[in-house]
């Protein structure tokens, strides 16, 4: 029905059309068969088509007829509505015009004595107040309904050829003629102004105008090739004189590349008809082409085209511009090209039509996009089926792994459309695509499926099929089915690891943790710990503890440490005995937590530290209550352990063999110093002076280190006359030096000894000073009865010691001879210091 025409050659035909067509079928095209089409004029609700056989057909919008007027035996040339509906004017080439009410009657009728080629009716004609008309032949004659139902007719205008085209709107009306178009105002009874006509050469006959109002006060005005916009304003009070109210300003003018046989608005855009005439590249000939129907967007000086489409109208070639008519409907944006022999609609793309350029040109994603968008707007497109075709092509095209990406989005939860899927993609041998996608959750597919795709990857991608493993729950398949699939494999392949360690993930998810352990260990797999920790294997593993510790002793030796209560400490050494070195490990990791829970075993740990790790043996048998130091001490003898050896001698109290230890076997002067200082023995002493008499070296670190613990005189008297001492000079310096220093800090100490007793003296006599509260609550010592009597007038004799105790005077002791001191008997029993009298109390 119609071809969209490039705007330039480079331009391609990727852009949307803007409007769709279809043709007015059904009555219309039964009317056509026999006549041919005139005019039409468009409601809202209905259509009225006049033919050349002067018939008036009213039609739905369907092209249905509703009703037939008989109105002439020749052609009708307009026929004009109201706004309401009520009311319709025709006009006809034999002079007949009639205007009569559709449900009414009819209101006029007469018969001129020459063609009548246009009619309009007031727009408001239902109303008492508007009855009026325009008829124009070759004057433009208005009919107006006088108080009496008389109609009586004024001429508006005549004497520049016949009238071609009116257009009512409001109070204005517009009409061209051959000279141009005239503005009439039916308020003011002024004509307020003239548009002259551009082409005068073309003949009025064959290329009429084309008016329509965009709203009350725009005129669109189309004639030849030429299109003008004209804005009707009002005029300012001060310029009136003797002018009309109102005046007329051409907004914008353009010419068009044809010749212009019809307008409509279009919101802010202007809906032209053409008519098109093309010459014949074979015979040179100029013929009638289709007739093209424009979206234009007007400019001040020019226009843009927005879209072009060549209109396929049945009898386009015998056609002429005056042959076809635009009309449209305001409300609903339709628009009716009227020829001869067809009527086609026009009508703006909704989101439906939208989609199926989108499908057609394959753009799915858009189309699913918009779609989505206006879920409530469209009618005859579902988002499933758009997704389902876009799926389909995609897997046409070769893009199977969009395709599969695609299903998530698309199918949803709907399980049968997956399965559905599934299939397809498994007939064109792609299964691998769509797994990593497949449901897993909500919802879930039948096992087969999952079991269909574990299959294929089985046989081709092991890497595949244990990542699926892994990642799917094994809820989803059959469990035993697969398993027994991967043991077929492995009797083909038996040390394949990635099918082991599958194997040992299916019977995980079995919970067959027997079967999964033995594979992990044999594996040496990483996850063993946390197969153990995770199921509470403790039980399986008693006899493989080995297997453990050679794979990863650390991690082995921790989990067994931290899960004593299933496996005994004796159990673990038990099974180890084979492999002493494991059984240190072990062991040694024991001792470091708690250096008692494994008393038991220390004796052993003896010879396992100085056999595989002789740097911990000597931390061990000093931390150790436990270990027997006589077995200590032959192992370390045998082994020739100097370090330990003088560690167990010292410990067991043989001090003098330990020092000559280190003076003969390590010759180690400032080892053998440290020793004595630790001793703090001064045999020691006396005995590393002897030793170390004849030796020079060991003569200078005594002298360097000794001078704190041993009177230096002792061993210079000692120095052999004539001996070479290295570095005895700065030796003695140092002596002095550490002597001079010792004198310091002595001074020092006497000072502060001295300020701290004279600060605490003075601080004893303040306290002393001070006087004790005696009363009534307070109980003598000795007696346990109040101190002072009830009757205060009585003498008494009370003494108070600083220790605060209270006695009666008669209640203590009698000083005895040798002592006239008084003391406290409560705190001189306790050894708390004799607590001396301070007070005495009498009356």
């Amino acid at each position: 029905l119609y071809e969209s025409v490039p705007n330039s050659k480079e331009e391609e035909s990727e852009e949307e059309p803007k409007l769709k067509y279809e043709r007015l079928s059904n009555g219309v095209t039964e009317i056509l068969q026999k006549d041919a089409a005139s005019c039409m004029t468009v409601h809202d609700k209905f259509l009225a088509l006049g033919t050349h056989y002067g018939k008036v057909y009213l039609l739905d919008v369907q092209g249905n007829i509703t009703q037939k007027f008989d109105v002439s035996p020749v052609k009708i040339n307009q026929i004009s509505l109201d706004e309401s509906g009520e009311h319709m004017g025709v006009c006809s080439e034999d002079g007949k015009v009639q205007v009569f009410g559709l449900y009414s009657g009819e209101e006029f009728h007469e018969t001129f004595d020459c063609p009548i080629k246009i009619i309009a009716v007031h727009p408001h004609f239902v109303r008492s107040s508007c009855k009026q008309f325009v008829t124009g032949g070759k004057k433009l004659l208005l009919f107006e309904r006088s108080w009496m139902n008389r109609w009586k007719s004024s001429v508006l205008h005549e004497g520049e050829g016949n009238i071609r085209s009116v257009k009512w709107r409001g109070h204005l009306i517009a009409w061209a003629n051959n000279m141009g178009v005239k503005i009439f105002d039916i308020t003011s009874k002024q004509r307020i102004t003239n548009v002259p006509r551009d082409d005068i050469s073309l003949r009025p006959d064959m290329y009429p105008c084309s008016l329509c109002w965009k709203d009350a006060v725009t005129l669109i005005i189309g004639w030849g090739t030429s299109v003008k916009i004209c804005s009707v304003k009002e005029r300012h009070a001060s310029e009136m004189r003797d002018l009309p109210s109102r005046y007329v300003e051409i907004v914008s003018q353009f010419e068009t590349e044809f010749y212009i046989s019809g307008l409509a608005p279009l919101c802010d855009q202007l809906v032209v008809l053409s008519y098109v005439k093309e010459i014949s590249e074979k015979t040179e000939q100029e013929y009638c082409a289709r007739p093209r129907l424009d979206i234009i967007q007007p400019l001040p000086e020019t226009c843009e085209e927005i879209s072009s489409d060549a209109l396929t109208v049945r009898g386009f070639q015998e056609n002429e511009c005056r042959d076809y008519r635009l009309e449209y409907s305001e409300g609903e944006s339709l628009f009716y090209i009227v020829s001869p022999r067809d009527v086609v609609v026009a009508k703006e793309r909704d989101q439906d039509d939208h989609i199926d350029w989108l499908l057609e040109k394959k753009k799915y994603e858009e189309a699913l996009m918009a779609a989505a968008i206006s879920q409530r707007n469209i009618k005859r497109h579902k988002i499933l089926d758009i997704g389902l075709a876009y799926i389909n092509h995609l897997m046409e095209r070769g893009d199977y792994d969009i395709a599969a990406r695609k299903c998530q989005k698309i199918l949803g939860k709907n399980s049968a459309l997956w399965e559905y899927e599934v299939y397809k993609f498994k007939e064109i041998g792609q299964l691998k695509a769509i797994s990593p996608y497949l449901p897993r959750g909500d919802p879930v597919l039948k096992p087969l499926i999952y079991e269909m795709i574990l299959h294929e990857f089985l046989e081709s991608d092991y890497e595949g099929f244990a990542t699926l493993i892994r990642e799917w729950p094994g809820d989803l398949y059959n469990n035993s089915v697969i398993v027994q699939a991967v043991r077929d494999h492995l009797k083909k392949d038996s040390q394949n690891k990635t099918l082991l360690k599958t194997l040992a993930d299916l019977y995980t998810y079995d919970k067959n943790y027997g079967n999964a352990l033995e594979i992990y260990l044999t594996l040496r797999h990483k996850d063993v710990f946390q197969l153990i920790h995770k199921h509470n294997l403790f039980s399986s593993i008693k006899d493989k503890i080995v297997l453990l510790m050679d794979f990863d002793s650390e991690k082995a030796v921790d989990m067994l440490l931290d899960n004593e209560d299933k496996i005994s400490i004796k159990k673990v050494v038990e099974e180890l005995e084979d492999r002493p070195e494991l059984q240190h490990v072990y062991l040694h990791k024991l001792f470091k937590r708690d250096h008692h829970k494994g008393q038991r075993y220390h004796e052993k740990q003896i010879s396992l530290y100085a056999e595989y790790d002789r740097p911990n043996l000597l931390p061990f048998l000093r931390d150790s209550t436990h270990c027997p130091l006589e077995k200590a001490l032959e192992i370390c003898q045998q082994r020739n352990f100097v370090e330990e050896t003088v560690y167990l001698l010292s410990r067991m109290g043989n001090s003098r063999s330990a020092l000559k230890m280190i003076m003969e076997e390590l010759h180690d002067v400032d080892k053998a110093i440290e020793f004595a200082k630790e001793q703090d023995d001064g045999e020691l002493w006396e005995d590393l002076i002897l030793y170390s008499i004849d030796k020079p070296p060991f003569i200078t670190g005594l002298l360097n280190n000794i001078g704190t613990h041993v009177d230096p005189i002792l061993l210079i008297h000692r120095i052999k006359e004539g001996m070479e001492i290295p570095n005895l000079r700065d030796s003695l310096v140092k002596i002095l030096q550490d002597y001079n220093l010792q004198i310091l800090l002595r001074e020092g100490c006497k000072k502060i000894l001295v300020a701290d007793s004279l600060s605490l003296l003075k601080k004893m006599h303040r306290t002393q000073m001070k006087g004790v509260l005696v009363d009534e609550e307070n109980i003598c010592e000795s007696c346990l009865s109040p101190v002072l009597p009830s009757d205060a007038a009585k003498p008494f004799s009370v003494v108070v010691f600083h220790c605060r105790h209270m006695f009666h005077k008669e209640c203590l002791p009698v000083p005895s001879m040798n002592s006239a001191a008084q003391f406290c008997n409560i705190c001189s029993a306790k050894n708390r210091g004799p607590g001396s009298a301070i007070l005495e109390m009498k009356k």
